[in-house]
């Protein structure tokens, strides 16, 4: 095995293909309520990033039946992983927080929750809640890290250290979650060996798997504004996925890669445009990769 991607993860923890169900819990996030700020994270859509979710004005259950019916081209019954992506899933009264994953995680269909959430919004009780669930079906957490280096986090308004990053691991770690770490690739001023350096931490750090995300400039955000004024570029396809083969090769051999790449909303993409021919992209990442590891070998 060249690495461990996530449909290989999936196979053998469900013995089958599983598919992820995107909800919207409802949810918002310190970052624009205004208990930190209220312009979010410089890169994030009016969707808190959950472009691709179903409507939050549905029930969990109605967003699990209609996410079914969508991916009913792609697979026939079968079993999924409700992913509560926007916005921050545990940033919300627990009381609030049980139901809606409790509605989740007793759809019989339903084989594990994924939460996407912000490390500094992991209080204890919120802890107890995912130790909880996680002794009926397995629990996945997604954190937002995006960038060890604290420069670019201040830039992105991430507004937590990394030290916050680092107890919510050994946090989550300790109650026997899975643990799955969000970094973006290509963040304005940050140069090929600040990104590995990203990479390399967050494979030493003992989490379970890694999305890694080429930066998208979308539409509205204030990144675009400054991509408008050429303030930074963007990666090309040959530098990215050269990147990715890299970055692949010093992580832990056992850590899923649950994402190489991202799927931005066309409608809403400014830049890179070639990221949106997402098969082209992945046949050369698993060309770099190959290339990468014979050399390895």
């Amino acid at each position: 095995m060249r690495y461990y991607s996530l449909n290989q993860y999936l196979k053998d923890t469900f013995g089958e293909k599983v598919y992820k169900i995107a909800l919207d819990g409802g949810f918002t996030c310190p970052n624009r309520d205004g208990t930190i700020d209220t312009r979010g994270c410089i890169f994030c859509s009016g969707m808190g990033s959950g472009d691709f979710a179903e409507s939050r004005n549905d029930s969990i259950t109605k967003q699990i039946e209609k996410g079914k019916q969508r991916l009913s081209g792609k697979m026939s019954g079968g079993r999924y992983i409700a992913y509560f992506q926007a916005f921050t899933n545990t940033y919300g009264p627990v009381e609030v927080l049980r139901e809606k994953y409790m509605e989740a995680i007793n759809h019989p269909d339903i084989v594990a929750l994924s939460i996407a959430t912000r490390p500094d919004c992991l209080s204890e009780e919120v802890v107890s809640l995912l130790q909880e669930l996680n002794a009926i079906k397995p629990i996945w957490v997604e954190l937002g890290l995006q960038t060890i280096h604290e420069r670019t986090a201040t830039y992105i308004r991430r507004d937590y250290p990394l030290s916050v990053y680092d107890d919510a691991v050994e946090r989550l770690r300790r109650i026997g979650v899975s643990v799955i770490v969000h970094v973006i690739l290509g963040l304005p001023g940050e140069d090929r060996e600040d990104m590995l350096e990203t990479v390399r931490y967050v494979g030493n750090s003992g989490v379970d798997g890694i999305k890694l995300q080429l930066l998208h400039v979308i539409r509205g955000t204030d990144l675009e504004k400054e991509y408008r004024q050429d303030l930074f570029d963007v990666m090309g396809m040959e530098e990215y996925t050269d990147l990715v083969a890299d970055c692949i090769a010093v992580l832990p051999s056992n850590m899923v890669i649950h994402r190489m790449t991202g799927d931005g909303d066309k409608k809403t993409l400014v830049a890179p445009l070639w990221s949106g021919d997402k098969k082209r992209v992945l046949n050369m990442l698993n060309q770099k990769i190959s290339a990468k590891v014979r050399i390895k070998e």
